[in-house]
């Protein structure tokens, strides 16, 4: 369960830090309300980095600690490390991206990760049951 703890607890501090960048780079351009849709924008980049986080972290949250109550096989933790790791690329690889109106290897496995340690998720929990 420490593990799944651990994954749960670093998928929420992503959600918060980058809620906190979001209100730092507000707070850095001058900019109370809403933003600039510009794929090259920094805070355009911030606030889909922290959107994207708060639409996956807390289902995959869940997910983890369900599997983490029930004893979970080795394959099953990793899945949760992997899952947790694949959100902090996509996050980093939303921010560091020139643009997001272009692919990005960091995002791209970053999601790509997402999607198939979810998915990887969802049997493990089944299996678990």
């Amino acid at each position: 369960m420490a593990t799944a703890t651990t994954c749960a607890a670093l998928l929420g501090l992503l959600v918060f830090g980058l809620g906190l960048g979001v209100s730092m780079t507000r707070a850095s351009t001058n900019t109370v309300y809403g933003f600039d849709p510009d794929p090259t924008d920094r805070l355009y980049k911030m606030v889909r980095a922290h959107g994207n986080a708060t639409e996956y972290n807390p289902m995959l949250a869940i997910l983890i600690l369900a599997i983490g109550a029930r004893d979970p096989s080795t394959w099953m933790t990793g899945l949760a490390i992997a899952a947790t790791a694949a959100r902090y690329l996509h996050a980093i690889g939303m921010i560091l991206a020139p643009t997001l109106g272009a692919p990005y290897p960091l995002r791209f496995v970053g999601a790509l990760g997402t999607y198939v340690c979810g998915l990887g998720l969802v049997v493990a929990l089944l299996l678990a049951g």
